[in-house]
């Protein structure tokens, strides 16, 4: 081992502490969406420790930093999601979360401090970088709309590609997993309400009973998937919550159905959710009562662009990291609505994690922050490499 090589692999080291260091932190210190300004701040002293620069964009919680811009090039973006979820934390460790019913049950933190490593690696070489990295450091991931936030205060703005990462406990630590076009789903929620006549529970047929109409309706809609979508194509229909009645002997007025729906394809998408507006309506009706449908509209489905996967493929090979085509999540992601914007690529990274997201005991293992800070690091700069306009004039100038 040389010398150079023996000074980087220290410097690596040292990062992954630092980093550790800081994801415990703020495991430590959840909070959730919107909430996140204990977070912020947090995330700024760090940036400003290390010589980043904040950018001036105006966000209530989360914040933009830039390294580079001092040679003329591209700009391209890193998103970290850094809010918490309204979940016990049950893992029993050291630096379990202090808040209670607060936890970073969805490896935000870990997220977070991986983007703070990569902004950190790129600021050593900030003066040999084409362009410009810009990193996201977003609110309100769980609540679907923080990407919406960032791109309001014109953070997206002149950006040619925007990355993003997730912790994924089922891949091992250096394994990344890399695949172009539809990796998460599109996650729509709905709200039902089905009113009917009340009436006497030994009378029957003096009412309209919105209970029968809704264990109707939670079976109709499951025909949905099964004959109006393509077997080629995927959704998942799914009621979450039904509830109606006060009493026992009582056929009540209403009742109530939640749930949601997910599709990984914008066509998909339209189609089922029209279809379930007409399977609800149309059942409600033959049942003697009336429905009002509502939609909680969600994020688009994550795309992946094709040219930033063999980009990310080429990265991690020249890394010694093995990338693997993981398989589409029906989870849902707002990292979608910057890809409606401009080109970008969501990366799965593997944690070794004993429990799957949103899980009251989930953790992950922290040997993938320098996997992570050094991965993006890397692809941030080829990506600036690879957008770089061509010289003026160009071959036969």
């Amino acid at each position: 081992m040389t010398s150079e090589t023996l000074a980087q692999q220290e410097q690596l080291e040292e990062l992954a502490a630092k980093l550790v260091a800081a994801r415990r932190h703020l495991h430590e210190n959840p909070e959730l969406s919107h909430e996140e300004f204990e977070t912020t701040a947090f995330i700024k002293a760090w940036l400003e420790e290390a010589g980043i620069r904040i950018a001036p964009y105006s966000l209530r919680t989360g914040l933009v930093a830039e390294v580079g811009g001092l040679r003329p090039g591209p700009v391209v973006a890193i998103r970290a999601d850094i809010d918490a979820l309204p979940i016990r934390e049950e893992t029993g460790l050291p630096y379990a979360s202090k808040v209670p019913g607060k936890m970073h049950a969805c490896g935000h933190d870990f997220h977070t401090a991986a983007v703070l490593g990569a902004a950190y690696l790129l600021k050593q070489k900030e003066e040999e970088l084409p362009g410009t990295v810009r990193f996201l450091f977003q609110p309100a991931e769980e609540k679907a709309s923080g990407a919406l936030k960032v791109i309001g205060s014109g953070a997206l703005e002149n950006v040619r590609a925007v990355f993003g990462l997730h912790n994924k406990p089922d891949l091992p630590v250096g394994t990344l997993g890399i695949k172009e076009g539809p990796l998460m789903a599109a996650a729509d929620g709905f709200v039902a309400e089905i009113e009917g006549r009340g009436s006497h529970a030994a009378l029957p047929e003096a009412g309209s009973d919105p209970i029968v109409a809704s264990a109707q309706i939670v079976s109709a809609v499951q025909s949905i998937v099964s004959r109006n979508i393509s077997s080629l194509d995927s959704a998942v229909v799914s009621v979450t919550k039904l509830h109606s009645g006060t009493a026992w002997n009582v056929i009540p007025e209403k009742a109530l159905l939640e749930g949601t729906i997910r599709t990984f394809d914008e066509g998909v998408r339209s189609r089922v959710l029209a279809r379930f507006r007409e399977v609800v309506e149309g059942v409600a009706a033959a049942s003697g009562t009336k429905a009002s449908l509502r939609w909680i509209q969600g994020p688009p489905p994550v795309n992946n662009s094709a040219e930033l996967a063999e980009l990310a493929r080429t990265t991690a090979d020249a890394l010694g990291y093995s990338a693997v085509t993981p398989l589409p999540s029906p989870a849902g992601e707002d990292f979608a609505f910057y890809q409606r914007e401009v080109p970008g690529l969501f990366v799965f990274v593997g944690t070794d994690g004993p429990h799957e997201w949103h899980h009251q005991a989930f953790d992950l293992d922290e040997a993938a922050l320098p996997v992570s800070a050094r991965f993006f690091s890397e692809l941030a700069l080829r990506a600036l490499l690879e957008l770089a306009d061509p010289p003026a004039g160009g071959a036969n100038g």
